[in-house]
């Protein structure tokens, strides 16, 4: 970074501080990861300099030849990594994603059904606040008060009572399985296309870790970063009958040119994950999410719907007395991040919380297992239940920071730029 350093130190600063704090603490985040130095550099490529407005081979613009390699290389390994008829890579996120989705079948005033966000959806599945919630008429599902888990019996009845255009399923907080088969059977029922958004569990669809909504829903959506372990951006696949509407409503319907630097490290991470230590690697986060949900129970924390199919969990913290609010700075103090989440049927506000979703993407990727995940529960519990010994804390903070230095992160960004 000696050009930057030059022309921006506190840029420089603010970037070298942030590569220290993920190095140096324990990230977990569900939907955060860290990508290879191949994807950090396809990003900072010269590709950033490119304007490309439209796609491989049908530009708006001159001079595309070796953009047309890139996105078509991104396209052709996403399609082989989901065997999908087709796929969209420009999409800047997985609510861009979601945006072009939803307006390639429907109108404003169409009925779209989703997931509840507190109780476990996202907030483009029809939160009122959202794009989603304010051009769509909205309905939702949820789950069951005793299992927490998605019931299909008001899955069934909201859908026959209200006939949507469109059934979105996903979730950014549910840790189970989800039945895009049975989600399909009532979407045909009522007539409704149907839409999974797979953001959260996309690299543990590729693995054959979680059963893939491809064969089912007309359309996918997802993020590029998550479990995918690529550049944070979107992806819309689908089956060709609605390629060319997806196409034309994600340019120029709903974004101008492309982020080719962008597109470029999706490419990558799709190599990437083409290769078989990526299944290995997606194993290892849903092992690491198992063992940390078990180990925390076992030192007195409920764990939402008991446990965990996937790469994470809810901890409900009502019987330690705590809000997620205070848990996340409880946490944070001590080099851990998480976020605070509300928990199905919550009684607290989303920006207070009943509990902190809690994710193995990111330490699996450094390359801790399970020794280290009980290491990270106790470390968790100690905080959490002396949050007022900062003897304690502070104990807890050194020895996060010295399991950190047993897995480096960045160490080559941060040796360089020490210099």
């Amino acid at each position: 970074m000696s050009s930057l350093s030059k022309t921006d130190p506190q840029i420089a600063e603010a970037i070298l501080n942030e590569t220290r704090r993920q190095a140096e603490g324990l990230e977990l985040i569900a939907s955060e990861n860290f990508v290879s130095d191949a994807v950090l550099e396809a990003m900072g490529s010269v590709f950033t300099n490119k304007y490309a407005e439209g796609y491989p081979a049908k530009r708006y613009y001159g001079g595309c030849l070796f953009v047309d390699v890139v996105e078509q290389l991104a396209i052709d390994r996403a399609k082989q990594l989901f065997h999908a008829d087709h796929a969209n890579v420009q999409p800047h996120s997985g609510t861009q994603a979601n945006i072009a989705a939803y307006m390639s079948v429907m109108k404003p005033g169409d009925t779209l059904m989703g997931m509840e966000l507190s109780q476990g959806g996202h907030l483009s599945h029809g939160h009122p606040l959202n794009f989603s919630g304010l051009y769509f008429k909205v309905v939702s599902y949820g789950v069951d008060r005793e299992t927490e888990r998605i019931d299909f019996d008001q899955v069934e009845r909201v859908a026959k009572e209200n006939r949507p255009r469109v059934i979105m399923t996903g979730a950014s907080a549910y840790s189970r399985i989800i039945d895009f088969e049975r989600f399909k059977r009532i979407a045909d029922q009522v007539g409704a296309l149907l839409m999974a958004d797979i953001a959260h569990i996309a690299g543990l669809v590729v693995a054959g870790l979680h059963p893939s909504p491809i064969p089912h829903a007309e359309v996918v959506t997802t993020t590029t970063h998550k479990t995918l372990r690529g550049p944070r951006g979107g992806m819309i696949l689908c089956k060709e009958s609605q390629a060319k509407a997806i196409d034309k409503i994600t340019f120029p319907g709903t974004q101008g040119g492309p982020l080719v630097h962008i597109i470029a490290a999706k490419a990558v991470s799709f190599l990437e994950a083409l290769q078989p230590s990526f299944t290995e690697y997606q194993r290892h986060i849903v092992e690491n999410a198992k063992i940390l949900a078990e180990a925390l129970k076992e030192e007195g924390f409920r764990i939402v719907t008991g446990g965990t199919d996937n790469h994470l969990f809810l901890l409900d913290l009502t019987p330690v007395n705590l809000t997620g609010k205070e848990a996340e700075k409880i946490l944070g103090e001590v080099e851990i991040t998480v976020n605070k989440n509300t928990i199905p049927f919550d009684t607290k506000s989303p920006m207070v919380a009943s509990g902190i979703r809690i994710g193995t993407p990111a330490l699996t990727t450094r390359g801790m297992r399970q020794g280290e995940m009980l290491k990270v529960a106790s470390l968790i519990s100690s905080a959490l239940k002396n949050r007022e010994n900062e003897t304690i804390k502070s104990a807890v903070r050194k020895d996060v920071k010295r399991l950190c230095s047993d897995f480096p992160l960045y160490a080559s960004h941060l040796i360089a730029d020490a210099r």
